[in-house]
């Protein structure tokens, strides 16, 4: 049954009909094809059609992911919005971006007018080979680089520059300060930040160690760990933030095949716990299909949007398929 508009009163139950209606003769009860509100109307013709009009009125639908059939590419613009249903603002929005490296006196464009939206709570791949300009994106959306066409917006609000509202993981295990303890590492951004005082930040950090499995080793530091546990401290200092979109960058690619997957499920799990908005980065396509929703394959250098696809709901030969359409369209020349 769809969802109640919210404001809009239910209609009243037979235990609470109106004086008109409870007082009907019950030898000569009313057409059942009546709701008790318009049996309540009475005789009024004008009351009786303003309530049958809201009775027909269609519901708003609940917001979803942006849909398309599985493994056929999303046209956004055929996308219609349900009458009276408010659209919902992507969390993020990449409109028209170009992004240019400055080497000597060239310039080397690494992207070129590239679009897409990232929607609350969704979980989007950015797909190519080497040297697309994925990673240039991504560090684009942190606001580690400037657009030199085209804007960034987060909810709305254009991208200036880094901020704790976007918490990235990279590929590389040296992203945590060695001199820092594992719970000092996902307590820094807490305290840095200046959300949480030194007591407060420490506890909240202990939870998130907890959620990666990694609580016995809060006195560690980083040489003592092995890849996989290093990439589980940063992502949960990355979360600890409860940031409004995490960034990951190949985090796993380093990694070797069954860690590696293990990180993947554990990624998933995590996601299913606390539902933040993830953009994620790989050239890996079973990556792409096991950890996305959605995803966006990019041309080889300069990287252009080749083609969008959805990856919810597939069973493995759909998945295989899709995998098989991808591939094609990565070595298409």
């Amino acid at each position: 049954m769809s969802a109640r508009p919210e404001g809009l009163a239910p209609p009243p139950t037979s235990s609470q009909s109106s004086p008109q209606s409870s007082s009907a003769s019950p030898s000569s009860p009313p057409s059942p094809a009546l709701s008790p509100s318009l049996r309540s109307a009475g005789e009024d013709p004008a009351a009786r059609l303003r309530l049958a009009v809201d009775a027909r009125r269609p519901l708003p639908l609940p917001a979803t992911l942006p849909a398309s059939l599985p493994g056929t590419p999303h046209d956004r613009e055929a996308e219609a919005t349900p009458p009276d249903t408010a659209p919902v603002q992507p969390r993020l929005s990449v409109q028209g971006l170009s992004l240019d490296y400055r080497v000597g006196p060239r310039s080397i464009r690494a992207t070129h007018r590239v679009d897409f939206d990232v929607m609350p709570g969704e979980r989007f791949v950015l797909l190519g080979a080497s040297g697309c300009g994925k990673s240039s994106l991504l560090k684009a959306v942190g606001g580690f680089l400037s657009p030199s066409e085209g804007r960034v917006l987060l909810d709305g609000q254009a991208v200036h520059g880094p901020g704790p509202d976007r918490m990235a993981v990279f590929q590389e295990f040296d992203q945590l300060p060695p001199w820092k303890t594992v719970l000092d590492n996902v307590a820094f951004p807490l305290t840095a930040s200046r959300k949480l005082d030194k007591t407060r930040a420490r506890e909240q950090a202990r939870q998130w160690l907890e959620r990666v499995g990694l609580a016995a080793f809060a006195t560690a530091y980083p040489h003592q760990l092995s890849g996989g546990m290093k990439q589980r401290v940063a992502i949960a200092r990355a979360l600890a933030l409860s940031p409004r979109m995490l960034l990951m960058d190949e985090p796993f690619a380093a990694l070797d095949a069954l860690t590696r997957r293990r990180m993947q499920e554990e990624l998933l799990a995590l996601w299913d716990q606390e539902r933040f908005t993830l953009l994620f980065v790989t050239h890996s396509i079973e990556e792409a299909l096991h950890v996305g929703h959605r995803i966006l394959v990019l041309s080889p250098h300069p990287g252009r949007v080749r083609a969008e696809f959805n990856a919810q709901g597939l069973d493995a030969v759909q998945r295989q398929a899709l995998g098989q359409r991808i591939e094609a369209l990565l070595f298409e020349s």
